[in-house]
């Protein structure tokens, strides 16, 4: 009989959903999987259909982004929801989960997980008020019986901060989904390179600084495939907003530019960043944790400080060319590492040595 595994997931949208059908989908072969969630602006509509038919779906109504008095509510959804499953494993997936789950469940006869994908308190939009009281939030949980998977290299240094019972497992993308996506998919040359981005048009992804690169190089394209309440800020006559898309849609639409520009102000290891890299794109990404921890400067992408670091690395680019050792560098690095066949291995052999311990 397989072992069942738990998720709660209440950010189940972005990279994050990307993560978790790919994760889900990718243990379901070992363990039956349960996916309690909630959805997103940005969560496809058809979501249920990008999971694996044996994996199970249950819809979370308490979880909410805001701290609210709906916590509490959730809190005890959370227990119920467990005593129905009835799992070997319980994984509880973002800030929000990690927290509340952290305190409902106490880890000592079910092995418990927590993965931040971006730790709240790394945040540039909030308070300092609010980043204090999030690090205590983080430091108080991290003292229960859990274990703490990072995403990236980088938010595992984070996490040591606060507990010793932490390990991480990198982020991966689905070679062979992504291969038959593109399969059919007639890659068009374009006259200038397209420069493009993928995301929630929010704080985090900086949309300020994408406005201000994309007005220093007029006589480009510059498109943005998401959506968000900062729309505004992009201003450019160059950009072109084309809102959300599916997951395949955008793989068709990545596949057809030239130049993938991250602009985060905080990330935990973007999806979008890796299937770019995987797609032979030129990635120019902001130099913060997640991002830095795939990109080596000038050998897979380039990482950037500012403004100028932006500028001078496009402008390059226009007059040398696309370096194509670069771009295998980057592919390479995606197949060898950062794919979710070794993403769901990694994850099955620490849920396996748990089950063992106890």
């Amino acid at each position: 009989m397989r072992k069942k595994v738990l998720f709660f997931v209440e950010a189940m949208g972005g990279g994050v959903f990307t993560y978790i059908t790919n994760l889900a989908n990718g243990l379901s072969k070992e363990f039956e999987i349960y996916v309690a969630y909630a959805t997103r602006p940005q969560t496809p509509k058809d979501y249920k259909k990008y999971f694996n038919k044996d994996v199970h779906l249950i819809k979370v109504k308490n979880f909410d982004r805001k701290i609210s008095f709906k916590d509490i509510n959730a809190f005890f959804e959370m227990k119920k929801i467990c005593q129905v499953v009835k799992p070997d494993i319980i994984h509880l997936h973002s800030s929000k989960a990690g927290i509340l789950g952290r305190w409902a469940f106490n880890g000592k006869k079910i092995p418990l997980f927590y993965t931040p994908h971006g730790y709240s308190f790394l945040m540039t939009d909030i308070s300092k008020q609010k980043e204090k009281f999030y690090r205590i939030l983080e430091k108080l949980s991290a003292s229960r019986n859990c274990t703490t998977i990072s995403c990236s290299y980088g938010e595992n240094q984070e996490t040591k901060e606060f507990t010793m019972k932490a390990c991480y497992v990198d982020n991966g993308i689905n070679i062979e989904k992504i291969n038959k996506v593109i399969a059919h998919t007639k890659k068009k040359k374009n006259k200038k390179p397209v420069v493009f981005t993928i995301g929630r048009i929010s704080i985090q992804k900086n949309p300020v600084l994408f406005n201000k690169i994309a007005e220093h190089f007029k006589d480009l394209k510059f498109v943005w495939i998401g959506d968000g309440n900062l729309r505004n800020k992009l201003t450019s006559p160059n950009i072109e907003i084309i809102g959300w898309k599916n997951e395949d849609e955008v793989l068709r639409l990545a596949n057809s530019y030239d130049i993938f520009l991250l602009t985060s102000k905080w990330e935990g290891l973007p999806m979008s960043l890796l299937e770019a890299m995987y797609l032979k794109k030129i990635c120019i990404a902001s130099n913060v944790i997640g991002n830095n921890n795939v990109i080596t400067n000038n050998f897979n992408g380039f990482l950037c400080d500012n403004l100028s670091d932006y500028i001078d690395v496009i402008y390059k680019l226009m007059n040398e060319g696309f370096p194509n050792d670069l771009l295998i560098n980057a592919r390479k690095e995606i197949i060898n590492h950062y794919n979710s066949t070794v993403m769901a291995r990694g994850y099955a052999d620490i849920y396996r040595k748990s089950l063992k311990n106890r």
